[in-house]
């Protein structure tokens, strides 16, 4: 005769429940590796991708015939907006080796393309030595990271997502961002050592090559971890049961293209935000209202080490409550205040400070969830080629011509009209925000 309570049963199945709750929130310590892994190999290549928009107007000097500054600088972000077309083609390309031949190969090419571009970039000599051939190899330079960028993204966010426990999906996906603005951290801090340490001889002359060198040599670093971890279990699996695909862009397109269009709107907002507020918002700065260079990214560094420490926790909060409330909260922020934060700067430090800090605050609900949302959409087969290839497209659209709007409005006397674009911009992705299915509790392989 059975001496069990009768209460057994049921304590017997929360506990279980308990059990399997926690374990789904659990890191083990080969995930965890992996995340470290992942994440310092993106840092160090979004360094070498960043440095060019932190030095942009002393590579107008060094690449483009002086004279008119002008003209010197929009040349200068023209090419920076050109890195941007090719991020699509390195999406497309990148993202279909990433799904037929793993997240490892495709992220150790990515990061060896960049390096190697950044070296490039810092050897160059100047327009006065050889005319008109040192802005091609900076064009052919920032095409091949662009190319490379095209297809971190999509790689990087699919390693990073797959692997994670599953209720800690968003904040392993967050560290993609993290990456990202740890890298454009780097780069800032770089810039402001550069700029505060050397004379404008020097910077002009050396420095700035120094800081690139540093970056591709951050890259070697990144390469050698890449090669030191090992794949996904999401795309071992896959290849283990023959559900690779041949042509992953095809089956993209014709299998999935309610989600392909999904990642675009879901990019919208978040890519031009983050490349006004994050990348350039101190060069803008600079321009409208001549605040010091070197006081502007300080002012940056200061943001982005608020921005970094905070994405995890906002990533924390997305698992927890979902991704729609936490990335309709961004983008609706920005609608409502696109406005009162760029007529808000006045050549103070303090307004620069409260200005980009508010900025980076509201783009922590796109960053900490712009991996795993996009993850979310696609079985692993076609994962990295539809995280990329969609996302590519948006960016080179709304984020790669956003520094040379900008400047351009500025130029032409128009700079009070920036404000319009943002909050268009956030109200389309808004809407995609509100209306599209939540995805926290999505099965996912």
């Amino acid at each position: 005769m059975s001496t069990e309570s009768p209460q057994a049963g049921p304590a017997a199945t929360a506990a279980t429940a308990a059990t399997a709750a926690t374990a789904a929130h659990r890191l083990s310590g080969k995930q965890r590796k992996a995340i470290i892994a992942g994440t310092i190999g993106n840092t160090v290549e979004w360094v070498d991708w960043a440095l060019y928009s932190i030095f942009v107007k002393i590579i107008a000097d060094e690449f483009f015939p002086r004279g008119d500054g002008a003209v010197a600088l929009l040349s200068t972000l023209a090419v920076f907006a050109v890195g941007f077309v090719m991020r699509p083609v390195g999406a497309a390309v990148l993202g279909v080796y990433a799904d037929r031949h793993g997240r490892k190969k495709g992220l150790t090419l990515t990061v060896g393309l960049m390096a190697g571009a950044a070296f490039v970039i810092a050897l160059t000599p100047s327009y006065s030595s050889i005319g008109v051939i040192s802005p091609l190899i900076l064009l052919l330079a920032r095409l091949i990271q662009g190319f490379s960028a095209g297809g971190e993204f999509g790689s990087s966010s699919a390693f990073l997502v797959e692997s994670a426990a599953r209720g800690r999906r968003a904040f392993a996906g967050s560290w993609q961002q993290v990456s990202v603005a740890g890298g454009v951290l780097i780069a800032s801090l770089l810039g402001t050592v550069a700029t505060s340490a050397l004379s404008e001889e020097a910077l002009h002359s050396w420095g700035w090559r120094v800081a690139f060198v540093l970056g591709g040599l951050l890259g070697l670093i990144g390469l050698w971890l890449r090669v030191s971890v090992e794949d996904t279990e999401s795309f071992t699996e896959a290849r283990g049961t023959g559900r690779t695909r041949s042509n992953p862009l095809k089956a993209m397109f014709v299998e999935h293209p309610g989600a392909a269009l999904r990642v675009a709107g879901i990019t919208i907002a978040g890519t031009l935000t983050y490349y006004i507020w994050v990348n350039y918002l101190p060069t803008y700065a600079n321009l409208t209202t001549g605040i010091p260079l070197k006081t502007a990214l300080l002012s940056q560094t200061l943001c982005l080490v608020v921005f970094v420490v905070a994405l995890p926790f906002v990533g924390l909060l997305s698992d927890r409550i979902g991704r729609k409330p936490t990335m309709a909260a961004f983008a609706g922020g920005f609608v409502v205040l696109a406005w009162p934060l760029l007529h808000l700067l006045d050549g103070s430090f303090l307004s620069l400070f409260l200005v980009q800090l508010t900025g980076m605050l509201l783009v922590l609900g796109y960053s900490a969830n712009c991996a795993v949302i996009m993850a979310e959409q696609f079985p692993p087969e076609v994962r990295a080629t539809g995280i990329a290839l969609p996302y590519a497209l948006a960016v080179a659209v709304f984020g790669g011509t956003a520094p040379y709007l900008t400047t351009w409005l500025h130029e032409s006397g128009h700079s009070d009209l920036l404000w319009v674009y943002v909050s268009a911009a956030s109200l389309i992705s808004f809407l995609v925000y509100i209306t599209m299915p939540e995805t926290k509790d999505k099965e996912f392989h």
